[in-house]
């Protein structure tokens, strides 16, 4: 692909996107005036740049769509759910195009645009689904226009001068406010007296047949002078945006990628220098060296410094918010909810909290997933909620915050909840774990995870084959983050979603234990305790109490598999059930660049890093620590 037909790409998909916005909530509010002005906008770009990258069906598509919603915003049609669902089949069509073009497809490849969709296109400009309150302005003007000849409607610069239609709409008003002054002079009086000749058919046909069919495609080039009061309006914004979009570059992500990973080593470089110069300060220097031991403190300083902003101006770029990931939810909403016969209202909060990019794009997968179970498995049929004593329309939540040195992602419905009873039969009877596991309900709920597990006894085309919320665990972890459910049978289920806000550089604390050095995220961690010699037994296990709650205390080495050691630190962990971790030592805090393992699958680590002297650390999984250092269930073996 061509840089030119790139950049028109990744901005048409922009637009795009934008536009589905747009049409769901003229769905709405089907009387938001500029709602319906930014979607004209929308298709009028795209269509100028495929115009000039030679696209014929993407010009066709936002061609015709473009013409209904001038006449929407004009009037000369209604905004009926029938226009809304033909503008949204535009909108998939013209989405499916640009990413055809954008995985590589040749611009002659591209599919044609469908009959279906043209005809529906131009039935929504027709009016033909307007409810009969409006029948009668389209149904006046067919018998004018057959007896018409085509030169006289096309050449007549009349139907600015009539009065005010059977549309309701003061043309002559219109036409004088967009032509300059003095070229124009009002003729009611001339339209009056010629109404009593003989030829008062002929002169009455012409503005009875135009007003209506001003704002069509068809008319428009006809008509020199009149082009819209609105359009004109959008010259200086096409100008301003014009101008601001100079003051940005693309740039290629692995670039971005490639000098972020340039500037957390500046930063590991710089702390390590800054360790080993402390270590030269234990030496006496005198005279000249003890002068050059001063500069040389000196520049590290300001090498560190400069190393440190350079991170941090650096991950401002991958930066983005995850409303670029939420805005494509709800058309999939609505449209998932026709099909299953549901009525379902989506709530997006937070949609300006920033995360990596890279998580951005990875979280699209499991929240697709998370938001077909939601609708398929939780929400209700309008039936049944009613007979439950709730409201026919269920109510799904998507919320982002930022939470210290996370962020997090909740998908929150008010649908039937889970039985953990039921999930623990699902999963004996699938064999996917003993009579003896997943005893709580915690534990319970984490089943949903397992590979091959579902409550349905036949899929769908929704659900029902046990893959999705496996996807789900698999991405989030990647991202090094971890998942937990709560659900209230009844009442409803939410998941919540815990990540990093950057992937590549982590606030950690570093501990050692049975030799090995560790980096726990500081994302879960409470603070650190002293443990004593001995410890009350709650069921065989130990147990600390922590500000009056008694905490279960776990060995980090035996959890990895090390061997035993004299561990007397303890560090409380922030999970959803609260427990207290016990090391040999606490060594600090670093921000570390770490690297995932590929190669290699450790259970409970997550990547690797370099400390400050060096030496090699292994960064435990977030994951692995939310479920109190263990995995939450195994396969039946």
């Amino acid at each position: 692909m061509d840089e030119m037909l790139k950049d028109f790409v990744i901005e048409a998909l922009d637009l795009a996107t934008n536009v589905e916005e747009h049409l769901l909530r003229l769905e709405r509010d089907p009387d938001n005036k500029e709602t319906l002005n930014a979607v004209f906008r929308s298709f009028h770009t795209i269509k100028g740049g495929a115009g000039f990258m030679g696209l014929p069906a993407l010009v066709t598509a936002c061609h015709l769509t473009e013409n209904l919603f001038d006449a929407l915003r004009t009037g000369a049609a209604p905004v009926t759910p029938g226009a809304i669902e033909a503008s949204l089949q535009a909108s998939g069509f013209v989405a499916d195009q640009l990413n055809d073009l954008n995985n590589g497809t040749a611009p002659e490849q591209l599919a044609p645009m469908p009959a279906d969709l043209e005809r529906m296109l131009k039935d929504a400009i027709d009016g033909k689904d307007a409810p009969k309150a409006a029948a009668p302005v389209p149904a006046a003007a067919p018998a004018p226009v057959a007896a018409a000849p085509a030169p006289v409607v096309a050449a007549a610069p009349a139907p600015a001068a009539a009065p005010a239609g059977a549309d309701g709409l003061d043309w002559e008003a219109m036409y004088m406010a967009v032509v300059p002054p003095g070229t124009h002079t009002p003729v009611a009086a001339a339209v009056t007296a010629a109404q009593e000749t003989a030829h008062a058919a002929a002169s009455a046909a012409v503005p009875a047949v135009a007003a209506p069919a001003a704002p069509a495609a068809e008319a428009a080039p006809a008509k020199p002078g009149w082009d819209g009061v609105e359009r004109r309006n959008e010259a200086k914004p096409a100008q301003a945006a014009a101008a601001k979009a100079d003051e940005s570059i693309r740039i290629d992500a692995v670039k971005l990628d490639a000098l972020l990973e340039v500037a957390g080593e500046s930063v590991q470089a710089a702390n390590q220098a800054a360790v080993l110069l402390e270590r030269l300060s234990q030496f006496k220097f005198e005279g000249q060296a003890a002068t050059l031991m001063a500069t040389l403190t000196e520049t590290l300083e300001r090498a560190s410094r400069y190393s440190a902003e350079l991170q941090r101006a650096t991950l401002a770029t991958r930066m983005q918010p995850v409303g670029r990931l939420f805005q494509k939810f709800p058309r999939l909403v609505r449209e998932l909810a026709k099909d299953l016969g549901k009525e379902v209202e989506l709530t997006i909060e937070g949609a300006e909290t920033e995360v990596d990019r890279v998580v951005v794009d990875s979280l699209y997968d499991p929240l697709v997933h998370m938001l077909r179970n939601a609708l398929d498995h939780g929400v209700e049929g309008p039936e049944d909620r009613v007979a439950n004593g709730k409201p026919a329309k269920a109510y799904i939540l998507l919320k982002a915050w930022q939470e210290a040195n996370s962020v997090m992602i909740v998908l929150q419905d008010d649908g039937r909840g889970m039985d953990p009873s039921k999930l623990r039969k699902k999963a004996m009877e699938k064999g996917l774990i003993t009579e003896h596991q997943a005893s709580s309900d915690d534990e319970a709920y984490q089943l949903v995870f397992l590979p091959g597990f579902s409550t349905k006894d036949v899929a769908s085309s929704v659900s029902g084959r046990g893959v999705g919320m496996d996807v789900v665990k698999t991405a989030v972890e990647k991202n090094r983050g971890a998942i937990r459910i709560d659900s209230n049978l009844g009442k409803g289920t939410k998941f919540s979603i815990r990540l990093p806000i950057e992937l590549s550089i982590v606030p950690t604390m570093l501990v050692s234990t049975s030799g090995a050095q560790l980096a726990l995220p500081m994302a879960v961690v409470e603070r650190v305790v002293e443990l004593p010699e001995t410890f009350m037994q709650v069921g065989g296990a130990p147990v600390l109490k922590d500000q009056g709650r008694p905490l279960p205390v776990r060995s980090l080495a035996l959890s990895l598999g090390y061997e035993e050691c004299s561990e007397r630190v303890g560090i409380v962990i922030n999970a959803p059930q609260p427990y207290i971790i016990a090391v040999e030592a606490v060594d600090g805090t670093a921000d570390l660049v770490i690297k995932p393992m590929t190669a290699l699958h450790v259970e409970g680590i997550t990547g690797t890093a370099r400390s400050a002297e060096g030496s090699l650390v292994l960064v435990v999984g977030l994951s692995f620590l939310m479920d109190g250092c263990r995995s939450s269930v195994r396969l039946a073996a």
